[in-house]
């Protein structure tokens, strides 16, 4: 499957999966890693401006959101936990802060789970991507 990116210094490359999903997971271009993912808020840049990369090919899907749920309910169990011990807190108030707290953390890492979603499908070479063999040919990843 031919590459739509642009040739690329094998340097600016990931070395590993996990330095491609962490630039994904920063926000940034998971090929390059020298300019950002997203345009607005959730929805990716059609084409890296630096590399070229395509972008439309992700099916990033439920698969963020599933894991900013699985990671808020974790982080806010220990949160009820210790809020339902605080008898001097009333139940309506509990509720206001749990509610609170879990929409603010699921918004702050479903960004981040949808970059690294997408950049382990580049890396893969699922969803139409050509992948990431780890080495160079030709000059293109």
């Amino acid at each position: 499957m031919p590459h739509d990116a642009l040739p690329l210094d094998p340097a600016m490359l990931p070395r590993s999966a996990g330095s491609a999903i962490m630039r994904g997971i920063r926000g940034m271009c998971p090929r390059c890693g020298g300019t950002h993912l997203f345009a607005r808020g959730l929805k990716p840049v059609e084409r890296c401006r630096m590399c070229g990369q395509n972008w439309t090919l992700h099916a990033a899907d439920d698969f963020p959101p599933y894991i900013a749920i699985l990671l808020t309910g974790h982080l806010m169990a220990p949160v009820i936990i210790l809020l339902g011990k605080a008898e001097w807190i009333p139940e309506w108030a509990m509720m206001l802060i749990v509610l609170a707290l879990a929409a603010s953390l699921i918004a702050a890492i479903l960004r981040p789970a949808k970059g690294g979603v997408i950049a382990m499908q580049w890396w893969l070479g699922m969803q139409g991507f050509a992948g990431h063999s780890g080495k160079v040919e030709a000059g293109v990843a």
